[in-house]
């Protein structure tokens, strides 16, 4: 097939990949992420509605929004507000889903760029059998815009580069010029096009000087002012809509680049079947998600890339190749040596994946320029069929949450359940809305109804003038009002998930894919825990046995319930029953913290203080961020005069919390007789942070 018709063949495909995708956006779900930033864009959009009067944009305690540009998320507002769109979540999925393609398209042209549009065709055939990246492009407004300002960025570089920094069209330059603006406005991370601009000219001029042995000085003058002006007008316009960066454009954006670097938000998650914290995740966690999410047909490519290199990476274009495959290592390499907080897989490392796309797309193009005969094309084409049957088959099934894709090397997503994070942006949530919207149709109940949710799901239901939304937490649901609940399986206990004990009772509808569950819609099969948890709270403890015990007869797999009986038999001086009922408890969970925690502490008072330690060693190892459980046991390696094991282990508590004030004070009393003097200063310490909290 010659070029022209190969590029008929990419434009048809371009055109029926965006109109699959744009349908495929009105059934996708709201994100884990997307009602802050939604929330946030409106208070952007507020702030420059009222001239920078409304403040609300520059102060966001809680999410720290205010350090993202999020300008697509601000544009989706802005033209929601302008066009008076109902459906809000709906554009904003279109709006993505648009943005996706052209992240897509992107990567294709810069495909047909290097090596012409049967490389292009590729390259959309690699991307529609990518289900993590079509999954996100749904409606991650974050991820995927960032994706397409990184590989606009490093294509349009690398075209000025190709030219030798010489005359360049006004389009490519202008391009270019937005590329950076976009990426900025997205995230601080974006001034990263900057650097690799002029990393790109310093590299040009470095080949061109150990080729020629001399320079041209003026010329190397006029390209890096010409960089430098491309930089800064790029820089200056991906802080227009960014109200935070507005106020000090110089400083604001070096702060903000600093905070995503530490970002202060920790969570827990799943990863290689253990619950870790993602300040404290091995340094394989991300090559690891990468490896066994993204399609073993891309793996193939980039192998076949780099089986022909030879005849890819020809002497006028090392550069070329070398600075594209920098762009995609440098990022996770760099995020691996400094050991940043990391969450939800690799999502926030999806701007690589168009570059990784690209050199597997060139290198099956390669493996198919070297083989003419059309007998052994067609075995080639298969083999390309057969290893994106998997994929392929998953998306078909999992429609439309694509994102939860695992391959083969886990044995899909059953394989990885319990394993690693599955829905953790939460977009089954949907699906279990609709049902139970139908549900309550077809049970005519007009009485109000409270609905609960370990995610904010009042969105689809905001028709529905009878209801109204509880969030809890997973482990204590039941201390909270509802009627119904949709729970995903998100950031829920491995043990639970291995044990079977998730969906929970009362469950009457799941939502499976590889026949394992994501998420469940429970109805509520009694409030006595409710009742349980107000007679608590009012320190009637008496009564709150009673209630705990008739929930319980209900719900016997709830470990919080369990927990909650043997706290209120400890305080009213029942060890023995106590301990029993957190003993149910760790039978159900056997990492459950706050069980293991009163375990611990029920043993120190029955004499048991191996059984203690032991209790509260595993409540360190189960959680790290336990912080009373190293003062507990600091404190039984006191009693045993073991004050170095005690201080290095108040210290390890410190080292991740340095101002945890029970730890210092504990420190400051294991050197009280030893060394007055820096028990002094340790107590000192202690009572500063007190002042400043």
């Amino acid at each position: 097939m010659n070029e022209r018709s190969l590029k008929i063949v990419f434009f048809c495909l371009a055109l029926i990949l965006l109109a699959a995708l744009l349908v495929i956006s009105r059934d996708a779900g709201i994100s884990g992420d997307e009602k802050v930033h939604y929330e946030h864009s409106e208070n952007v959009y507020d702030y420059y509605a009222t001239m920078g009067k409304d403040q609300d944009a520059l102060s966001t305690p809680k999410t720290h929004l205010q350090y993202y540009g999020q300008a697509p998320d601000n544009l989706a507002t802005f033209l929601i507000r302008w066009l008076g769109i109902e459906d809000i979540y709906g554009f904003r999925h279109l709006f993505s889903s648009f943005l996706g393609w052209l992240a897509i398209f992107m990567t294709a042209w810069f495909a047909r760029w290097l090596k012409g549009y049967g490389a292009a065709i590729l390259t959309l055939l690699l991307f529609a059998v990518s289900p993590r990246f079509l999954g996100h492009l749904q409606n991650n407004l974050k991820d995927i815009p960032f994706a397409l300002a990184y590989i606009a960025g490093v294509f349009y570089i690398l075209k000025l580069t190709y030219t030798k920094f010489k005359s360049q069209p006004t389009i490519t330059i202008s391009l270019l010029i937005a590329s950076i603006a976009f990426s900025v406005g997205i995230r601080a991370g974006g001034i990263l096009l900057v650097f690799y601009l002029l990393f790109a000219g310093f590299l040009y001029y470095l080949f061109e000087f150990l080729a020629k042995k001399k320079l041209i000085w003026p010329q190397v003058l006029r390209t890096f002012l010409l960089l430098l002006v491309i930089s800064a007008a790029g820089y200056l316009i991906g802080l227009l809509l960014w109200p935070y960066a507005l106020q000090n454009p110089v400083t604001n954006p070096w702060h903000s680049y600093q905070v995503m670097t530490r970002f202060p938000t920790t969570i827990q998650q799943i990863f290689d079947g253990e619950y870790i914290w993602s300040d404290f995740h091995p340094w394989y966690y991300l090559p690891k998600y990468m490896l066994i999410t993204i399609p073993l047909v891309v793996f193939a490519g980039v192998l076949l890339f780099l089986v022909f290199s030879k005849k890819i990476v020809v002497p006028g274009h090392r550069l070329t190749y070398g600075f594209l495959i920098f762009t995609i290592l440098f990022p996770p390499v760099f995020a691996i040596l400094k050991n940043a907080n990391l969450y939800g897989a690799w999502r926030h490392f999806i701007f690589i994946y168009p570059g990784l796309v690209l050199l597997a797309a060139i290198g099956f193009y390669e493996l198919f320029r070297t083989y003419h005969k059309p007998v052994v094309r067609g075995l080639l084409a298969i083999l390309f069929i057969f290893l994106s049957f998997h994929p392929l088959k998953f998306m078909a099934s999992a429609h439309p949450y694509y994102y939860l894709y695992y391959n083969q090397l886990t044995g899909g997503l059953k394989g990885a359940y319990g394993k690693f994070e599955t829905d953790y942006y939460y977009h089954t949530m949907r699906s279990g809305a609709e049902w139970l919207r139908q549900y309550l149709k077809e049970k005519g109940d007009k009485r109000p109804v409270t609905i609960g949710s370990n995610f904010p799901v009042e969105w689809y239901f905001s028709d529905m003038p009878n209801s109204r939304f509880q969030y809890f937490s997973y482990s204590r649901r039941n201390d909270l009002d509802w009627d119904y609940a949709i729970i995903g399986n998100s950031y829920v206990h491995p043990e639970h998930l291995r044990r079977g004990n998730f969906p929970p009772e009362g469950t009457i509808h799941e939502i499976k894919i590889e026949g394992v569950p994501v998420c469940a819609v429970v109805a509520r099969k009694t409030k006595l825990s409710l009742e349980a948890a107000r007679l608590f709270e009012a320190e009637a403890f008496p009564e709150a046995v009673e209630a705990y015990r008739k929930a319980l007869k209900v719900y016997q797999k709830d470990e919080h319930l369990q927990y909650k009986l043997g706290k209120s038999l400890h305080l009213l001086g029942k060890h023995t029953e106590a301990q029993e009922a957190v003993n149910e408890a760790l039978a159900i969970h056997p990492s459950y913290e706050p069980a293991l925690k009163l375990a611990g502490e029920l043993k120190l008072e029955l004499g048991d203080t191996a059984g203690a330690k032991r209790d509260f060693e595993s409540l360190i190892e189960a959680n790290k961020k336990y912080f009373s459980a190293y003062v507990a046991l600091a404190r039984i390696f006191q009693e045993e005069d073991k004050l170095p094991e005690a201080r290095e282990l108040l210290k390890s508590c410190l080292r991740i919390f340095p101002r945890y004030q029970p730890a210092i004070r504990e420190l400051a009393q294991t050197y009280r007789e030893t060394n007055p003097d820096i028990a002094r200063k340790y107590e000192e310490l202690a009572n500063s942070i007190h002042t400043l909290n």
